[in-house]
């Protein structure tokens, strides 16, 4: 072999090396740093982009792929603590010619965060309507998706605007009763008998906790690295203080049974999806919700947690386009 063939295999070694040093120094020092990386990286790949829309001095960070067509538009709620690429995983399987818009929550990532914001479900459902006015969005009615907290949220704004949506999509919505406690509740009972609120088991502070509230937000059991768990704690640590507000916020009997209290007033056609084994809010809310909603299509997905989004996205995504073809039917023979 001569030098310029032994150089040549040197530089491009080099070249290569310089990437993959890279990529396993921040896996090892700064695994917070390629979290969002990976998110970056996906709304790219999906289409997603970041917008920012202000009402008065508030401004929402919202994502959103399309444009509004003859189909409805979807706007996406997310859960406690979460922010809007959560939705990326059933983004990947909803059609592209279809207008999504995901918003990060009051006082969640990019969305405006002060201390004397209402975060109540209601005071939440309030600022939801405003973005949804910022953008237009309600110029024809549009479906509206929320999970858990969001769901909470998505439940309320359905009963108080009725007339900015044609349906809804609850996924295992928080805001009801329910005939059975999960162990996510039997665990907030025995927390509030001791007075402790420094332990809430949605609000990790260490990889540990951080293992452990997967676990009781996941039927499926994820092999998730030590150093990805640092890394999503590391994410959540500076605005663990403001989730322990919002959390004592939305469990106080102002917001603990908002969706319940307002479930009777929705009248657009309703689809409840709910993981079976979810350990943090009962299935049983489902059957509650069923028996007040008039236009109600519950399922139960077999083998799945309170995480639905996560761990059947490609099931959720078939069944919300499954739902909107149906009532597009209905809309049609109508029409007829």
């Amino acid at each position: 072999m001569d030098l310029d063939m032994l150089n040549m295999f040197v530089i491009a070694g080099g070249t290569l090396a310089i990437p993959i040093l890279a990529f396993v120094a921040s896996f090892l020092l700064w695994p917070s740093a390629l979290i969002r990386i990976y998110y970056w990286y996906w709304r790219r790949a999906l289409g997603m982009q970041v917008r920012y829309a202000n009402y008065d001095d508030y401004q929402f960070c919202y994502s959103y792929r399309g444009r509004p067509g003859y189909r409805p538009s979807i706007l996406m709620l997310h859960g406690f603590s979460a922010h809007k690429d959560m939705w990326l995983s059933i983004v990947k399987f909803l059609p592209k010619n279809l207008h999504l818009v995901c918003v990060d929550m009051p006082g969640h990532e990019g969305t405006t965060r002060s201390d004397l914001d209402d975060y109540s479900i209601s005071g939440q459902a309030k600022r939801i309507h405003q973005f949804v006015e910022c953008i237009k969005l309600n110029k024809r009615p549009f479906h509206l998706v929320g999970t858990s907290m969001g769901g909470n949220v998505a439940g309320v704004y359905a009963a108080q605007y009725p007339e900015d949506i044609c349906s809804l999509t609850l996924i295992c919505p928080a805001g009801l009763p329910s005939t059975t406690d999960s162990k996510f509740i039997k665990q907030l009972r025995e927390m509030q008998e001791s007075k402790r609120i420094d332990r809430i088991p949605l609000i990790p502070s260490t990889p540990e906790e951080m293992a452990d509230m997967l676990k009781l937000c996941s039927y499926v059991r994820f092999k998730v690295p030590q150093q990805i768990l640092q890394g999503l704690v590391d994410v959540r640590i500076p605005h663990n203080e403001f989730y322990r507000k919002l959390f004592l916020e939305i469990v106080d009997e102002k917001s603990r049974h908002s969706l319940h209290e307002n479930m009777s007033k929705i009248k657009a056609p309703t689809q409840v999806i709910w993981g079976k084994q979810d350990q943090v809010l009962d299935v049983s809310g489902a059957s509650v919700l069923a028996g007040a909603i008039p236009d109600c299509h519950v399922y139960i997905l077999e083998n799945c947690g309170h995480s639905v989004v996560v761990e059947r996205p490609r099931k959720t995504a078939n069944l919300i386009l499954e739902f909107l073809a149906l009532l597009h039917s209905i809309d049609n023979k109508k029409q007829a």
